[in-house]
């Protein structure tokens, strides 16, 4: 590695924003390369809650923990459980919980603030990356190529850094979601049926989710199990055909549970993968991964975004160390030994939820940690 290398981020998510971030403060300039045209150009999904030893410490480390309590929502931690015929079940405040939630779209705009002008190229869609010898690496984009030291690759499930690496392919986790957005001046069934955070009503392999989110949203997801030819099917219909079917999986359970579907707007259906539990690769100077890239999986475990900010925090530590791609390769050891605990919880809550037990696995889960 060189003494001041030139470093390429693929992929401006929160992963690779906070890593550009961390960089700056250590006087380390880096390229971020986004396929968006601009920042708001599509959905980046609901809510997140950070929790304090990963997500929070890397916001701390950032300089950026203020502008992160002034967005963050601590009264949105609760959490609720229905069965289908919607009796509540269990309903906890969340009141003391120390993992504040905080919308996408916040913390993305958060760490683009934090950087300087020039630092995200938009629009940039990086077609390939090509070894150049002496550990440097070309990465092409629109036809043109520019040379560099570090590629990290925070470019999430279908990373193009990742082929580079490793073999390993995301894993169809055998469920789909429908993500839906409501708003609760329109909708206060939704609003009064989600409360102060989160619910959830769990059934024989089926879900319904409703999450709190800022400005008076609220999104919601409709899962159940399907095949993944059924689920590729389903994410190419038509709006009209994905709540019709998702109406007939959900057929029989309370009406009021059923108006998530019914009011809420489609805004994607989302088929789950995950790399394989464990996920690692013989380290190769010049190219590594943090995020999704690395570490793809469900969101069942709540860690994803949390552990994509803790490993740009901690490689950034290894690549400001000047102590060689040592310091990157331990990096890259801790960070599987990270996020592979998570992993498996992150099997474990899908496939609890997703089950033919119904509610059952999951309240014993909330009652546990309710408890602890």
């Amino acid at each position: 590695m060189a003494t001041t290398p030139r470093i390429a981020i693929i992929g401006g998510g929160p992963g690779g924003l906070m890593l550009a971030r961390l960089l700056a403060l250590h006087d380390i300039a880096c390229t971020v390369f986004e396929r968006d045209t601009y920042a708001d150009e599509r959905p980046q999904g609901g809510s997140l809650d950070l929790h304090p030893d990963t997500g929070q410490r890397a916001m701390r480390r950032a300089g950026l923990d203020a502008a992160f309590l002034a967005e963050a929502r601590p009264e949105d931690q609760g959490d609720r459980l229905y069965d289908p015929d919607g009796t509540l079940l269990f309903d906890r405040s969340g009141a003391g919980d120390d993992r504040p939630e905080i919308d996408r779209t916040a913390l993305r705009r958060i760490l683009l603030e934090s950087l300087a002008p020039g630092t995200v190229r938009w629009n940039s869609r990086v077609t390939a990356i090509i070894h150049a010898g002496d550990d440097r690496h070309d990465v092409m984009v629109d036809g043109a190529s520019a040379r560099f030291d570090v590629v990290v690759g925070a470019d999430g499930a279908w990373s193009r850094v990742r082929p580079l690496l490793s073999a390993a392919t995301p894993g169809y986790e055998g469920v789909a979601l429908i993500e839906l957005g409501l708003d609760v001046r329109r909708h206060a069934s939704v609003d009064a049926l989600v409360g102060g955070g989160k619910m959830m009503a769990v059934g024989d392999n089926r879900v319904l989710i409703g999450q709190r989110n800022g400005h008076g949203h609220i999104r919601g997801y409709a899962g159940w199990r399907m095949p993944e030819p059924a689920a590729r099917a389903l994410a190419a219909a038509t709006r009209e055909q994905v709540r019709a079917t998702a109406l007939a999986a959900f057929a029989g359970w309370a009406p009021h549970l059923i108006d998530l579907i019914v009011q809420g707007d489609l805004l994607a259906v989302r088929p789950l993968h995950a790399l394989p539990i464990g996920h690692c690769w013989t380290s190769r100077r010049g190219l590594t991964l943090i995020g999704d890239a690395a570490h793809l999986m469900s969101p069942f475990s709540g860690e994803g975004v949390n552990l994509a900010l803790a490993d740009a925090a901690d490689l950034a530590e290894a690549i400001a160390s000047n102590t060689g791609w040592a310091a990157v390769t331990k990096f890259e050891r801790r960070m599987v030994e990270r996020a592979t605990p998570a992993a498996e919880g992150a099997a474990d809550g899908l496939n609890g939820a997703f089950s033919h037990a119904g509610v059952t696995h999951i309240l014993a889960h909330y009652r546990e940690r309710s408890a602890a």
